[in-house]
């Protein structure tokens, strides 16, 4: 995968030396010299930012605050000539991932930065790949709350969404409505059951596909694909 990595670092020769061991990788980096041309790109949202704590306007105390306020997800790097517990402290309680007091070799950064991108991109990727559950034609997330017809996302509703985890839970077998009322709406709901015959109708003609039975005077059961 091609990361976008944007580095901030003043120092003019650290900051080439730096884009260069980064490129090595196959990312697309980004430099800066300064912490207001880096400011205005936070926007950009790049999957990585390496930020020297001490530039020569804007310090990376602040370009953190705003690129965690935008986009919190994103994971930050601090660099800094001051190897100070306080720094650390500081650069963890505004959001930073990793610190890395300076001088340092670049190809510790290289390696912190690959570690961190895989922890933050690659292992997230895998671990949603391995929670999506197949029902062709449909795949269900149940982490994300998605279900796709192919790469089309359908427009579920919360209780929908809950009745289709039910079924997949419990394929082939047998459930009451008085169990599906109960999982969906609780066991403090007061009301007819016939509001499950209406969410399985809706689930139906959004889902087709889907092998829901109807077992009469009892309730429903999702046959296996």
């Amino acid at each position: 995968m091609s990361f976008r990595i944007y580095l901030v670092e003043d120092d003019g020769n650290l900051n080439s030396i730096l884009t260069s061991y980064l490129q090595k990788e196959g990312w697309q980096v980004t430099s800066f010299l300064n912490g207001e041309a880096a400011r205005e790109a936070i926007k950009d949202a790049p999957h990585l930012w390496i930020l020297d704590i001490m530039l020569p306007d804007i310090d990376g105390y602040q370009l953190i605050r705003e690129i965690k306020t935008l986009s919190p997800d994103i994971p930050v790097i601090f660099i800094s000539a001051r190897d100070t517990d306080i720094d650390r402290v500081v650069g963890l309680e505004l959001g930073s991932e990793d610190y890395l007091p300076k001088p340092f070799l670049p190809r510790e950064l290289v390696i912190r930065a690959h570690k961190l991108l895989e922890r933050v991109y690659i292992d997230i990727a895998k671990q949603r790949e391995i929670s999506t559950i197949a029902l062709p034609p449909y795949t269900i997330n149940p982490t994300s709350r998605i279900a796709k017809l192919k790469e089309e996302v359908l427009e579920l509703t919360s209780k929908e969404f809950d009745l289709l985890l039910f079924f997949v839970k419990n394929q082939g077998q047998a459930l009451s409505r008085d169990q599906i009322l109960n999982y969906i709406w609780g066991e403090d709901y007061f009301g007819t059951d016939r509001v499950v015959d209406d969410l399985v109708r809706r689930l139906r003609k959004k889902m087709p596909e889907l092998q829901i039975e109807t077992m009469y005077g009892y309730g429903y059961r999702m046959v296996k694909p």
